[in-house]
């Protein structure tokens, strides 16, 4: 069993082992399979990018649907001959050649299913209707709901009218719909049964990351997700998840439940600072405080809340908040003694290894602060807690006599401090996650 698991490797072995099980044994399979694999990481959308719509997602959807449709549950609902459609669909269910953004466009993956002429050669092969393919991604789409149902069943009607199995047979049409809403459900609670909270809320930042969302709505969100899955698909979610082993549907119930506990929390966290009038207090560490290994861990546990790509030195991080040369404020609750709910941190520019494609002008010249993204303990982002803390760390970059100060941050939220006339402007922008990373010009 699979659990945890995000070697592509591993996975791509499990798929086949499945697909051989179920009597899909020839050549074609491993060629699709091999194929999906090789597209994803030659446009850079392998294990290394830190987005939710990456191999590992296509892979564990896959696998996910798969092990749903060869179980006894799902007799009703599928037949043996959707299994190679599910298998194709879920593959490349999410593949955007050009990933402007990190939300999924199925008409951009539809048109490379239609289009891609090597795919089309291993499809004929395997005897696949990508026309019908089509329908099952288009069924993807989320959410599935107003407007945007409307215009994709109407795109759905029309590969269905494309195919020759379905154009004249109103039983086979009515079926495809139905795998396609099979696949719809594995889609979206795959990642969440092969894994812990841990894994789970490492998804929801990536999500979160990748489609530029404030960290204020992640948990909110989710729980969103999950409650629109439960009230609006819950027939095909309970067949979906009583054809998984039960340790799988152990996880993704624990892991909605997690979410939904850290909602209540973050609820309640509100209603406190609001009717105790509870206030925050930015204030800078004396070396005597970030010497102790007490006060370094509470640091570390809120450091390790953030997404990945915005933990730096995550490495070295005991030795960088004892380090002279950095920079250091943390946000109080309460008093200026008060329990740590956050902290900013930088230092030297030249002390940062960041993203290869920054060519800083000033790098070398120290004459640039660089500050990291503001760590804020889960359930309080959101309270204007970080802007009092930017403002200190803007205050100690200044007083030890920077010119410049760099860092990163949401697209629009640099746009609309350039709009305010601020001193800040882009350096580098990066598509899809649109978390960009800018200058400011000290006075």
């Amino acid at each position: 069993m699979l659990l945890q698991n995000q070697d592509p490797v591993a996975l791509r072995e499990e798929i086949q082992r499945i697909m051989v099980a179920n009597g899909f044994k020839r050549e074609c399979y491993s060629k699709i399979l091999d194929y999906t694999i090789n597209l994803f990481e030659s446009k850079g959308l392998g294990i290394e990018y830190y987005g939710y719509h990456n191999i590992i997602h296509e892979l564990e959807v896959t696998y996910v649907t798969l092990l749903a449709a060869q179980s006894e549950n799902t007799r009703s609902i599928l037949r043996p001959e959707d299994f190679p459609y599910l298998f194709v669909a879920s593959l490349f269910h999410d593949y955007d050649p050009q990933k402007k953004v990190d939300k999924p466009h199925e008409e951009d993956a539809v048109k490379f299913v239609m289009t891609d002429e090597k795919l089309d050669s291993l499809l004929r092969d395997a005897s696949i209707d990508k026309n019908l393919i089509a329908v099952l991604i288009h069924r993807t789409t989320y959410p599935w709901s107003g407007e945007i149902k409307e215009a994709t069943e109407k795109k759905i009607e029309d590969c269905l009218n494309l195919s020759e199995i379905t154009r004249d047979d109103k039983d086979k049409r009515e079926h495809f719909k139905k795998v396609g809403w099979f696949l719809s459900v594995t889609d979206r609670i795959a990642g969440y049964t092969l894994g812990d909270f841990a894994k789970a809320l490492e998804m929801a930042q990536k999500n979160a990351h990748a489609l530029a969302w404030h960290p204020y709505y992640i948990v909110r969100r989710s729980v969103a997700y999950f409650e629109d899955l439960l009230n609006n698909d819950a027939e095909m979610y309970q067949s979906v998840l009583q054809s998984l082993p039960k340790d799988m549907r152990k996880h993704f119930t624990n892991n909605v439940l997690s979410f939904m506990k850290l909602r209540e929390q973050e609820i309640e966290i509100e209603g406190s600072l609001v009717y105790d009038n509870t206030k925050f207090f930015a204030v800078i560490e004396p070396m005597s405080n970030r010497q102790e290994h007490g006060f370094v861990d509470i640091l570390s546990e809120i450091h390790k809340q953030l997404p990945k790509p915005l933990q730096f030195k995550k490495d070295e991080f005991v030795e960088s908040v004892m380090a002279k040369d950095t920079i250091l404020n943390t946000l109080r609750l309460g008093s200026d003694d008060g329990p740590v709910i956050g902290f900013t941190k930088g230092g030297p520019l030249e002390t940062y290894k960041l993203r290869p494609e920054i060519n800083d002008v000033n790098y070398g010249l120290k004459n640039t602060a660089f500050m990291e993204p503001l760590a804020i303990r889960m359930g309080y982002w959101g309270q204007r807690g970080g802007r009092e803390m930017r403002l200190l760390f803007n205050m100690q970059v200044q007083s030890k006599g920077y010119k410049y100060l760099t860092s990163f941050a949401l697209r629009d939220v640099i746009a609309s401090r350039i709009e305010r006339n601020e001193q800040i402007e882009f350096v580098k922008q990066f598509d899809p996650e649109r978390w960009d990373y800018y200058r400011v010009v000290l006075q």
